[in-house]
């Protein structure tokens, strides 16, 4: 069983616990080191106006998120469940690995700060290791797949023309794993999932395995990197 999943009633209500839980089953594993990899090649086509989305699964949603959160441009990344169904989408059935679902983060930009290419190439680079298969870091099942849960034909081909321009130049020292799957549809992950790194920087799984990738980003995308993140739980407050 993954560990994140063996550790999940702590998660919930009982975190001051973690730290001996999570050393003693040799959970202190760092972060995959982040890879320098071109720009995509081929990009989408900026449009006239309005946010775009994308669904992105690599592994634990909470260091993608975490990613996202802190990436300028995005205005919301959100933690939750894709390909399966709805009546599926929950955490507890989804770790059964039976569901079809990966854990996903939407994440929701404004193409005129950041193209769908800098994303996927932040995703590519930082968020997560394209070469491991159904696996990332200490968690592994097809819940933690590397996939891209195309919207659309333009988001289906620059995802597809870079994973084959990766591959060609060699950019990671295995083959990239990452498969191309039509959004069904995407499912936001239970609330106490949301922002998890941010609400509990202290977490030992987010200190050995997200906290390294925000790092990442910012020192290898100092220019996309921003300080404060944007959360869901800011995006839910009511206005004043």
């Amino acid at each position: 069983m993954a560990s994140k999943r063996s550790t999940s009633a702590l998660i919930a209500g009982a975190l001051l616990l973690a730290p001996l839980m999570m050393l003693a089953s040799g959970h202190s594993r760092a972060a995959e080191p982040a890879v320098a990899i071109p720009p995509p090649a081929v990009d989408a086509t900026a449009p006239a106006g309005g946010s775009q989305t994308v669904v992105l699964a690599g592994g634990c949603f909470w260091g993608m998120q975490a990613v996202y959160e802190h990436t300028k441009g995005v205005t919301l990344a959100v933690s939750g469940y894709s390909g399966g169904s709805k009546e599926t989408a929950h955490y507890q059935m989804v770790g059964t690995e039976r569901t079809g679902h990966a854990e996903s983060v939407s994440v929701t930009y404004d193409p005129r700060q950041i193209t769908l290419g800098k994303i996927l190439q932040i995703y590519f680079s930082v968020a997560h290791n394209p070469t491991e298969l159904n696996y990332q870091g200490p968690d592994s099942g097809t819940s933690y797949r590397s996939a891209i849960f195309y919207a659309n034909d333009e988001q289906k081909k620059v995802a597809a023309a870079y994973i084959e321009q990766l591959d060609q130049t060699h950019a990671f020292n295995a083959p990239i794993v990452t498969k191309l799957e039509p959004l069904s549809g995407f499912y936001p992950a239970e609330d106490y999932h949301q922002d998890f790194a941010v609400v509990h920087p202290t977490y030992p799984y987010i200190v050995f395995n997200d906290l390294p990738k925000v790092e990442n980003l910012k020192r290898m995308f100092p220019d996309y990197y921003r300080d404060t993140p944007v959360t869901v739980l800011a995006s839910n407050k009511p206005t004043q």
